[in-house]
């Protein structure tokens, strides 16, 4: 094979590979999931809570909601757990509602944790991530605020510093 032909050939490749890292490029700029955030509609979704109950976003509509994303193993989100324990003990629940989504754990894992960690908020299990996806959620813990009538008034991405933190959230979107 002639010098001439090579360098034709690497020359080829070489093109190929940059139009199809350019063609990817634009592909994910274009396509990349999308992320609820500030002034959204949440996502409506139906899950099951801890007990075998489905538990339907939509249903609360007309209450503040206060959605949680957490998993056990996260060290943010076992810190937060008890400002977000102390403040469902003793909010208005006609008017408000404190839901947390736990991200792909078993039945088992969390109820271990609840049990140590003595959790009675209700809890919605997300064993195949649809509304961890629909949301957009990377890190963990996030948590959103929900207003009356569905839409994002605020989302915390991270642990919640305090519990009079969450009631100053909450106190904003309470109907």
């Amino acid at each position: 094979m002639s010098s001439k032909r090579k360098r034709l050939i690497i020359r080829t490749v070489i093109i190929l590979a940059l139009v199809l890292a350019v063609g990817f490029t634009i592909y994910q700029i274009f396509n990349k999931d999308k992320t609820v955030e500030t002034g959204d509609r949440a996502p409506d979704f139906a899950l099951t809570d801890f007990n075998g109950h489905q538990v339907k976003l939509s249903d609360l509509k007309g209450k503040a909601v206060m959605l949680n994303f957490w998993a056990s193993w996260c060290d943010p989100c076992k810190k937060e757990m008890p400002y977000i324990e102390n403040v469902y003990k003793t909010m208005n629940k006609k008017k408000v509602v404190i839901l947390a989504v736990n991200i792909e754990e078993s039945h088992f894992a969390i109820q271990n944790f609840l049990s140590k960690h003595h959790i009675t908020f209700p809890i919605v299990m997300d064993k195949n991530r649809d509304v961890t996806d629909a949301y957009g959620i990377g890190p963990i813990p996030t948590t959103f605020f929900i207003n009356k009538d569905g839409m994002v008034e605020e989302k915390v991405v991270g642990s919640m510093p305090s519990e009079k933190y969450i009631r100053q959230k909450l106190s904003k979107i309470e109907p």
